[in-house]
């Protein structure tokens, strides 16, 4: 009897052995897992702005650096000597903005000058016309007297005088005035020139901005000579020396986001369906089998590269034989972004990942029924992995 009992009991507990591990099995049978994950990130290439030798290289190679760090400096002598050129040019553009103004000025006295000259040269001349028109009729009374007798031809001879006077006074009234227009148009002229040499005034003025244009460039240039980190993040492969030469355009170094990581886990397309954004992952590291990462599916891609059909070297189609009783799932790549992080696990680009999803989980609620979905599980199984 006490044998029967111990031979239950044995069976009981293997069997509740048997079903947990059934169970936990089913689990990750239950929810799609993957073996090909990859940890992702953001690599930042530095590319300098401007060219030049390497002065000065406080980095060294897989250092930590905070945004703003000094990763190298190029020689600023020649970038120095462009940005006092540019003061120069600067300074003597404000001295010629001067003198121009003051010719402006002086043409503006001109021309108000000359205008001057013009009312009073119209005023003289309505003054001899009416002069002229005045000795006319005198003269033409005078001759009328004389023919009746009624006046001397002494006096008619000096009215006649007096009119031939009036008369040149008119025309060098006429003249005058003419003269005067003309300077004044020739003022005029002198003051628009003056005005297109010096430009619009002040900040809109053209000179100005590109001398304020090339020293700000000519201060940018200086500046761009030292290369901050524009993150947080790892030196990794740090191939420059001090002397090596940087080239504008031309990537110096490589700089890993370190806010910026993510795992890209690769499911097959038959699974890829029931899988949606916000599902819980859990990722599983190569380099720590015994520590399963939080996270959850940011996005799933839309497409990925086509194999059959590329045009060959011959301009056809190349297509890969197949066999009809064989259908091998294509990869689809998926987004696993990292919610907290073990403090002793540290991601690097490039390292292998296995990446398990609970199904559902993302519309779960927080608390109650969803709680059992939200549980961490333990890592993947190392036959998994």
């Amino acid at each position: 009897m006490k044998k029967t009992l111990r031979l239950l009991l044995t069976i009981f507990v293997v069997a509740v052995a048997v079903l947990l591990v059934a169970l936990k099995y089913y689990d990750y049978i239950a929810n799609p897992w993957t073996r090909d994950g990859q940890v992702r990130a953001n690599v930042i290439q530095v590319t300098p702005r401007v060219s030049g030798p390497i002065t000065d290289l406080p980095i060294t190679d897989n250092q930590v650096v905070k945004a703003g760090d000094l990763l190298f400096r190029i020689d600023q002598r020649t970038y120095k000597v462009a940005l006092a050129q540019a003061k120069a040019q600067y300074d003597q553009t404000v001295d010629q903005l001067d003198s121009l103004d003051k010719q402006v000025e002086a043409a503006e006295a001109q021309v108000k000058q000359a205008e001057a000259s013009v009312d009073q040269a119209q005023a003289q001349l309505r003054s001899a016309q009416a002069a002229i028109v005045q000795s006319k009729n005198q003269l033409e009374r005078y001759e009328r007297l004389v023919k009746d007798g009624n006046l001397s031809v002494a006096s008619y001879d000096a009215q006649k005088k007096n009119y031939d006077v009036d008369r040149a006074n008119l025309d060098r009234s006429t003249a005058a005035l003419s003269q005067t227009e003309s300077a004044l148009a020739q003022a005029q002229a002198q003051r628009a020139t003056a005005i297109a040499k010096r430009g619009a005034k002040g900040d809109e003025n053209a000179q100005l901005r590109s001398a304020k244009a090339n020293l700000e460039s000519a201060r940018l240039n200086l500046e761009f000579t030292e290369q901050r980190a524009p993150v947080d993040g790892f030196v990794t492969n740090l191939n420059l020396r001090l002397g090596s030469q940087a080239n504008a355009g031309a990537a110096a170094m490589a700089l890993v986001d370190k806010n910026s990581f993510w795992v890209d886990a690769y499911f097959r397309e038959s699974v890829v369906g029931r899988l949606k954004p916000g599902d819980a992952a859990f990722v599983t590291l190569m380099s720590y089998p015994d520590t399963a990462i939080e996270g959850a599916v940011d996005s799933i891609a839309w497409g990925i590269s086509q194999q059959d059909g590329a045009t060959s070297q011959q301009l056809l189609p190349a297509v890969a034989p197949s066999f009809e009783w064989i259908r091998l799932a294509q990869r689809i790549p998926v987004k696993i972004s990292i919610k907290e992080l073990p403090a002793h696990v540290e991601l690097r680009v490039g390292t292998t990942a296995s990446v398990m999803v609970r199904v559902g989980s993302g519309a779960a609620p927080a608390s109650g029924d969803g709680a059992s979905t939200s549980a961490k599980p333990p890592p993947v199984p190392k036959a998994l992995q």
